[in-house]
């Protein structure tokens, strides 16, 4: 089976085609400035192809016509007609309460993505329009299946995601915690398992997905507990957003800085966290830099980060009433191996012990960085949401069809 993983942006389309036969990725690209005639297709390939410019691509459903030109190019595609697309799969942002698994597309299930649009007003609407044109496309005959960021969190007991707010907030509005990269802490959870071989139930882990967004969740018996994202992506830990902070702060701040709702919003999602206090932008390999060479800002910084992810574990340790695994994943999560160790240097009390050699090994992959006498054990797992999307995708479509075989085989 041939699964095509879409993430569809406002403007711009994230593709990869697996073979699910043995889950190798058969081809991966990206198109950009959708909506213009400057749009850029730039495809992974082996050997890799310089990019394409200057598209005239004004919409999604354009985009996919050339996506899947390139897919079956004589040259360097990979495939000879659509048709060998056995089953697509969208990533969608927010799946409000109504998703708590991914699930087959269907009208009932679009207008439910729609209903949450107010719950990701930037998000929602790009991935609803990769699907309609899917479907104009590839036709409704070829599966394809919605996997929410937001579904693995649904399991979060109530005291986890409940605000301290008026009940009937939530009773109109659906205030709540719903938390994000669920997919990705999903795929790192279940790759333990498999890795040491061992039944999820019974564990407790803390998953540390920790990139240019970052979140940590607390996950036991393989389900999510809690997790450090809210309502939206700017709660929980700062990195290029803010990450918590007292609410009274926002009026204070609009008040004496004259600012209306949209310049608030974007000082806290695009201009504070690690740039903010730095001075000197959210990549964190230069804050590194800045602080060794002694910039206060890049210092402060860089040791509010690591606080900040020391807290959370620390709370979540008391959620689980122990741990069991951390995992570190996403760009700094696998890469960086200072801010690792920064965090694990004060769990010590938990008996985690980090080896500081497989700390600093630079060898790509999972690897287990703690020591054998370390009473929590320390994983890198690089994080795959693309292939958890395949997975899930496969999982329902074959679902489905077992299903109708069923039905088929009872007599009437």
């Amino acid at each position: 089976m041939k699964v095509l993983v879409i993430n569809s942006g406002s403007s711009s389309l994230k593709y990869q085609l697996f073979d699910m036969k043995d889950e190798s990725v058969l081809a991966k690209g990206i198109i950009e400035e959708i909506g213009t005639e400057q749009a850029i297709h730039r495809q992974d390939n082996t050997p890799p192809l310089p990019p394409q410019t200057g598209l005239r691509i004004l919409e999604h459903k354009e985009s996919i016509t050339h996506m899947l030109a390139a897919l079956m190019d004589p040259g360097n595609g990979c495939i000879a007609s659509v048709r060998e697309i056995a089953a697509v799969g969208h990533r969608i942002a927010h799946g409000g309460e109504f998703f708590s698994d991914s699930a087959l597309v269907d009208n009932e299930v679009l207008q439910a993505v729609r209903r949450n649009i107010e719950l990701a007003p930037l998000h929602n609407p790009a991935n609803l329009k990769g699907i309609e044109a899917f479907r104009q496309l590839l036709g409704e005959e070829t599966p394809m299946v919605c996997v929410f960021d937001t579904a693995f969190h649904q399991t979060m007991p109530q005291e986890s995601y409940m605000y301290p707010l008026p009940r009937v907030l939530y009773d109109r509005h659906k205030i709540r915690r719903y938390g994000f990269h669920g997919t990705s802490h999903k795929y790192v959870s279940l790759r333990l398992g498999e890795i040491t071989g061992r039944p999820l139930q019974g564990t407790r882990v803390i998953s540390c997905h920790i990139g240019n967004g970052a979140s940590i969740t607390a996950i036991r018996d393989g389900k999510s507990v809690d997790t450090s994202m809210g309502m939206t992506p700017l709660e929980g830990l700062m990195g290029t957003r803010c990450g918590d902070i007292d609410p009274a702060i926002i009026p204070f701040v609009m008040a004496k800085e004259n600012l209306g709702l949209g310049e608030i919003n974007s000082l806290l999602n695009k201009h504070s966290g690690l740039a903010g206090v730095s001075g000197q932008g959210s990549d964190l390999r230069e804050i590194i830099r800045c602080a060794d060479e002694g910039h206060e800002g890049a210092r402060l910084a860089l040791n509010m980060y690591v606080q900040r992810i020391r807290k959370y574990i620390g709370s979540y340790c008391a959620v689980l009433n122990g741990l069991d695994t951390l995992i570190f994943t996403d760009g700094v999560g696998e890469n960086s191996d200072y801010i690792r160790a920064k965090v694990c240097e004060s769990l010590t009390y938990l008996g985690l012990e980090l080896d500081p050699e497989l700390n600093r090994s630079r060898s790509p992959g999972e690897r287990k960085i703690s020591t054998p006498a370390s009473r929590v054990a320390v994983h890198i797992i690089p994080t795959n949401e693309e292939l958890m999307i395949a997975r899930d995708t496969q999982r329902l479509v074959q679902q489905r069809a077992a299903s109708a075989a069923v039905h088929r085989s009872v007599p009437m």
